[in-house]
């Protein structure tokens, strides 16, 4: 394993850049649904750094085809038998050449990360946390709860300080029961998982949307919502936390070719204080973003 420092943080007011290029190994690729798999690798430099919501830009280690990274949200890291943070695991649907190749990926090969990219979701500081998931919009949030429930401690120094919830929440919706991705791993105790399907293969017969409401009609004090998954759905749980007065944060799911911020290919609309919006990089201010800054495309 190599690793080399990454340039200046001068992009990134107010925030320590914390990147790190690192040659990879893959341990193993497994299937968690239809169309979707799991991959883990053993990259410590990266995995140590790494907060939920954060994501990190993967490429093979040699080739020019395909030239430029993918981003990926990191599910969850992982420990050698010390207890030492040695990998991080990552999820994916394969769409395209990169996902396709990623799905074919054997033991002891080696690719290139750069990472952790983006600002992660904030500190867990609520009484209930509810994390809304479509697709593959469940990916960041095992490490999420992992850490909101005390299981396990992220970032290097490990300096995060958020408050334990008295209840913990995943609504996770898909098209078809076929596409549920890694629900054993969500068996994490104190988490509560809520399915819904839009075929009605499992779980709710509906959107996952609908689950939102039951909850927030149960209660809206103390409620914080994190959300991951298809524009359509997180602009819908957007625009009703706002109705209810619940702070709502949205992982951003945005093409990107750089990571860093040079490109520009990722940018989305942000609401100004005057009342004008402009654009911020999902890649560097987010992916992370208060959903009541965001403007959604009509």
């Amino acid at each position: 394993m190599s690793s080399s420092s990454s340039p200046s943080g001068s992009c990134l007011p107010g925030m320590v850049f914390n990147a790190v290029q690192e040659q990879a190994t893959v341990e193993f690729v497994r299937p968690m649904a239809t169309n979707t798999w799991v991959v883990r690798l053993k990259a410590p430099e990266i995995a140590k750094r790494m907060i939920p919501g954060q994501f990190f830009m993967v490429r093979p280690a040699s080739g020019s085809d395909p030239l430029l990274g993918r981003p990926f949200a990191l599910y969850d890291i992982c420990h050698d038998s010390n207890g030492v943070v040695s990998g991080l695991e990552f999820g994916f649907v394969t769409v395209g050449k990169m996902t396709s190749l990623m799905q074919q990926w054997t033991p002891g090969e080696t690719v290139q990360l750069w990472g952790p990219l983006g600002n992660g979701f904030p500190p867990v500081a609520c009484e209930h946390l509810i994390c809304v998931a479509g697709g593959i919009g469940q990916t960041p949030f095992r490490a999420v709860m992992q850490e909101a429930l005390g299981n396990r401690i992220y970032g290097h120094p490990p300096n995060r300080r958020g408050a334990k919830p008295v209840k913990a929440t995943l609504l996770y919706g898909v098209r078809s029961k076929d596409y549920l991705a890694g629900l054993d791993d969500f068996r994490i105790p104190g988490l509560e998982v809520q399915i819904a399907t839009d075929d009605g293969t499992a779980g709710h017969p509906g959107y996952v949307t609908e689950l939102l409401k039951q909850q927030l009609n149960q209660r809206t004090d103390g409620v914080h919502v994190y959300c991951c998954g298809p524009e359509p759905m997180m602009h819908a749980v957007a625009t009703e936390c706002a109705r209810r007065g619940v702070r709502c944060w949205l992982s951003l799911e945005t093409p990107m070719a750089c990571g860093f911020g040079a490109c520009f290919s990722c940018v989305t609309k942000v609401k100004e204080p005057d009342g004008s919006w402009d654009y911020r990089r999902t890649c560097v201010e987010g992916p992370v973003f208060d959903a009541s800054t965001l403007v959604f495309s009509e």
